[in-house]
């Protein structure tokens, strides 16, 4: 095994890529070749390092932590000596911005807890010696060797493990239900179709971290009886494919894939399978059928997947971060994992924080932690130091959580009672600005455009949810609105065929329970309270901080601002197309929205 001084990481996100970040790569081989540290150095791609909109290419440089912006090949001989050669920080590339670094590339910040993402930033994802040096496969060897598969459930079980999907079922009990079916061949699947807006924590344990996935599913395939597993993974991916495609291979040449792993008997392969990107494939049953090459739609269970699965054999599904937990309760033991955590969730829980907060990315937390300690201790507090208004859980199906839960400890049943789900992680952190009519609205159209259109419920349902929502937030409420909305949320959700149909709703419902003055102030008042919905709000100038500069009128695309030079300026209500363009050019704070 090669041991490294230094490992430098570049990013490779689409955007650096077409920054040159490729460009990059090379010209620090050719130069690490040519001053003859290249058995020093090692240079490994990652997805992401900092906000790529903002620098890229951009890399990082171990131990040194030395964060690197805006560069291109031709500054790679400068960087190589006056870093590699000399020892010196390059202080004309070094980024002084520490907030936009990906957040699992440093240490965890307070509250934090790393599980799922232990080795996220510490290994290199395309070397499977990086992911042994950590104690890799050493679970799969004891599960293999010391433990029969009723003991590896039984372990499973006494962790308290449950599906980090979304659906929270106990993970041991669902290897126990497909390992007491008796038909053979047995499937396991691995759900890598993370489709939820702004979610990327599968994506990032597969493209820094593939080997704990993979060893996850060895034990599980052990565990239930299946020689045969896949992973589904969206093809809006590619990185995390080709990572993974890669770790099998290393894995199927060092005899840790394929038959007769480590002489034990046992025999397990794994394929990738890419989605097409539909989010309803992320539900079991439509995973299953877009893997056997079928529309990816739901059916109704039961029968359910441990019983008749993919191609109506017994089949295990869990999701990345499920897998990735396994080996380290296999060779830490339950009580360690179920240490974590409340009585009904145990261990830990990675989260995409986005939104209106300051420190916005991926964190792994404990159940139980408050979503105060989240907003405020992780992620840092309010943009600017504004008040909090709402967070969202789950996703696109999941509900709005008010203010006034904020000291609301995170587990699966806490937010299920307060009408929102955990789903697969995702937390969107809301200011005082925000309109909770036109969140509600903008949930609706993303479930609805996913909608596969198999039932009514769902596909007709959301639908009208929509129509009624967009009508609120263009003015065109009316009374009786409040009350359809509730109707048709019950019947969707009770009549719906799967998941996606269930919780599409759940933005919807929160918000009337909690946010129901914004949408009487809407239909009723014809008034936006948060001040976003165009057609309920008018842009007026100020008569004791307008100069008449002129800035405004001649800025402005439909003509609607009047008035002489350093006279008060006037917009025309009938003519402003409420645009805000006016407001962004003034420099005198001198036009308000009432």
């Amino acid at each position: 095994m090669a041991f490294f001084r230094s490992h430098i990481l570049v990013s490779v996100d689409p955007e650096c890529l077409a920054k040159g970040a490729h460009e990059i790569v090379d010209a620090l081989h050719d130069e690490l070749v040519a001053q003859g540290l290249i058995d020093e150095i090692q240079v490994l791609e990652t997805s992401r390092i900092g906000d790529p909109a903002l620098y890229g290419p951009d890399l990082m440089v171990y131990p040194e932590g030395a964060h690197y912006t805006n560069l291109t090949a031709d500054d790679v001989p400068y960087l190589v000596e006056e870093h590699f050669l000399k020892g010196r920080l390059v202080k004309k590339f070094l980024s002084q911005d520490k907030r936009n670094l990906d957040e699992e590339l440093g240490p965890p910040k307070s509250k934090e807890v790393r599980v799922v993402l232990r080795n996220c930033g510490k290994i290199d994802p395309n070397n499977i010696e990086d992911y042994i040096a950590e104690d890799g496969y050493q679970a799969l060897a004891k599960a293999l060797t010391e433990m029969t598969p009723d003991q590896v459930i039984d372990t499973v079980l006494r962790s308290g493990l449950a599906g980090r999907g979304g659906a929270g079922f106990a993970t041991g009990r669902k290897w126990q239900l497909a390992r007491a079916s008796a038909e053979t061949p047995k499937y396991l699947v691995c759900n890598a179709d993370e489709g939820d807006p702004g979610a990327f924590m599968n994506r990032r344990v597969l493209e820094s971290d593939p080997h704990s996935v993979i060893e996850g599913m060895i034990i599980a395939g052990f565990a239930i009886g299946a020689n045969q597993g896949f992973v589904y993974c969206r093809a809006e991916y590619p990185l995390a494919v080709k990572t993974l495609n890669l770790a099998i291979r290393q894995a199927r040449e060092m005899g840790l894939l394929g038959e007769n792993i480590l002489g034990t008997g046992f025999s397990f392969d794994l394929e990738v399978r890419q989605g097409a990107g539909a989010f309803v494939c992320g539900e079991e049953t439509a995973l299953l059928a877009s893997i056997e090459g079928r529309r990816g739609e739901p059916r109704p269970r039961p029968p359910f997947p441990a019983v008749k699965g993919l191609w109506e054999k017994p089949t295990n599904i869990n999701n990345v971060e499920s897998y990735a937990n396994v080996s380290q309760i296999i060779l830490k033991g339950p009580e360690w994992y179920a240490s974590m955590g409340t009585e009904n969730s145990k261990g830990t829980k990675t989260f995409a924080l986005a939104g209106d907060v300051k420190n916005t990315g991926l964190i792994e937390v404990p159940f139980g932690i408050t979503l105060r300690e989240i907003i405020y201790d992780v992620g840092g507090g309010i943009k600017d130091d504004k008040a909090f208004k709402a967070i969202q859980t789950g996703g696109p199906m999941g509900g709005c959580i008010p203010e006034q839960f904020i000291d609301l400890p995170v587990d699966y049943k806490t937010l299920t009672s307060v009408g929102s789900i955990m789903g697969s992680g995702g937390m969107i952190v809301m200011d005082e600005g925000t309109c909770m009519v036109d969140i509600a609205r903008f949930f609706m159209e993303f479930t609805q455009d996913e909608s596969c259109g198999k039932c009514v419920p769902c596909r007709v349902g959301t639908r009208r949810l929509l129509e009624i929502l967009t009508d609120i937030c263009d003015g065109k409420g009316k009374p009786g609105d409040i009350e359809t909305l509730e109707l048709l949320c019950d019947e969707i959700k009770t009549a719906s065929l799967c998941g996606l149909g269930q919780g599409a709703p759940n933005p919807v419902a929160t918000t009337l329970k909690y946010f129901r003055d914004e949408y009487e102030a809407h239909i009723y008042e014809k008034r936006c309270p948060a001040k976003v919905c165009r057609a309920l709000i008018t842009y007026q100038i100020m008569d004791d901080a307008c100069t008449g500069c002129t800035v405004c009128a001649r800025n402005c695309p439909v003509e609607a601002i009047s008035g002489e030079r350093r006279q008060t300026h006037h917009i025309d209500p009938d003519l402003c197309i409420r645009c805000g363009i006016c407001v962004q050019v003034c420099n005198f704070n001198a036009i308000e929205i009432v």
